[in-house]
């Protein structure tokens, strides 16, 4: 099967860009003496996480107990999900699933420690518990490290939890500030007699800055499996590190400077991230993807020299590779221009 035999528009996956990423990644890690811990929101493919695990990473990050699920299902065994696990029913499947498989968690408040020390106490095998922290990024996590500490010593004093460290999604650029809240709050925890034996960094776009905060102990990288329009914007990467593309065709040409695909906000997602249009056009680098309606993509030709014909097919680099992933049901990985395989994507819409 070649690339003309597939229908659009698909999600191509270059497998030996994805492999090649991912070793680049473990073998920094290595040289700077972290563990990584990948997540696998980006791609959502059991076979990718295996392949990190088998190129050295210590573990997994899923950002919901369905991802997790899925990973588990399929054999991985050491499974973090950096998220407030609340309500009960969760919390039933959440227990189970530390039955089965070693997993840990997050908490940012008093109610979600109470919640993991009511399912969790009593029970033979205690829930491994992380504080999270906001070092920036202003989304989850504690506002201090005097905070964090007091939900750490929480933590330590509840019956069927394990504190286990410290953890954040830092503000991309935030380097300093993300290293000196982590290295505050992992001072006054052992002073207080705790053992924060993990603290967790993370991000994509800082990633080959991951040994500055000198604190952690772990990185989770996500996106730079593929890479994307963003992560190249921020230097992680480069084009020819972008694996994820998207394979679309020119359904109409309505003006000379005017083209649409095939593929509208339901196939590209409609982030932007603070940039123009809504990808890269691989073969047409001047154009721009400038508006997104459901199933329509509409192409700004005017300053691109080059323009395609109705029935053409192009690539795209999507802004956010990780959104697409969750649109499709599955995904054709490919080497050079021959299909490998048709990979359902297992852990698709699994946001629960």
């Amino acid at each position: 099967m070649k690339l003309n035999d597939i229908d659009t528009p698909a999600v191509l996956i270059d497998i030996d860009r994805a492999e090649a990423n991912l070793k680049k990644f473990q073998t920094y890690a290595d040289n700077h003496s972290l563990t990584v811990r990948p997540h696998v929101k980006t791609h959502k493919l059991p076979r990718f996480a295996k392949r990190a695990v088998e190129l050295g990473a210590i573990g997994i990050t899923c950002q919901k107990l369905g991802e997790a699920e899925v990973m588990a299902d399929a054999g991985l065994t050491d499974i973090f999900v950096p998220y407030n696990i609340i309500g009960k029913a969760k919390l039933e499947r959440l227990a189970n699933l530390n039955e089965r498989i070693t997993i840990s968690v997050t908490a940012d408040s008093e109610v979600t420690i109470c919640g993991y020390a009511e399912a969790f106490a009593g029970r033979h095998k205690p829930l491994t518990v992380l504080v999270e922290c906001d070092t920036g990024m202003g989304r989850c996590g504690v506002q201090s490290p005097e905070e964090a500490v007091a939900l750490a010593k929480l933590i330590d004093a509840s019956k069927g939890l394990v504190f286990a460290g410290f953890v954040t999604y830092p503000q991309t650029g935030a380097v300093e500030a993300n290293e000196a809240f982590l290295a505050k709050a992992e001072t006054l925890a052992i002073a207080a007699g705790l053992d924060p034996r993990i603290i967790s960094n993370g991000g994509s776009p800082d990633m080959w800055r991951a040994h500055e905060v000198k604190s952690a102990t772990e990185h989770r990288p996500g996106t730079y499996i593929y890479m994307d329009r963003f992560q190249v914007a921020k230097g992680a990467g480069t084009w020819d590190d972008c694996a994820l593309t998207v394979l679309a065709t020119v359904v109409s040409r309505p003006t000379e400077n005017r083209a649409i695909v095939d593929a509208g906000s339901k196939v590209l997602s409609s982030d932007t991230f603070g940039m123009e249009g809504f990808g890269r056009v691989v073969e047409y680098p001047d154009a721009i993807i400038s508006s997104l309606s459901e199933e329509h993509g509409t192409i700004d030709l005017s300053s691109s020299k080059n323009k395609p014909e109705i029935g053409d097919r192009i690539r795209i680099i999507p802004n956010h590779a990780c959104v697409v992933s969750n649109l499709f049901d599955s995904v054709i990985l490919i080497s050079d221009d021959t299909v490998v395989e048709v990979a359902p994507v297992a852990a698709r819409g699994r946001v629960d």
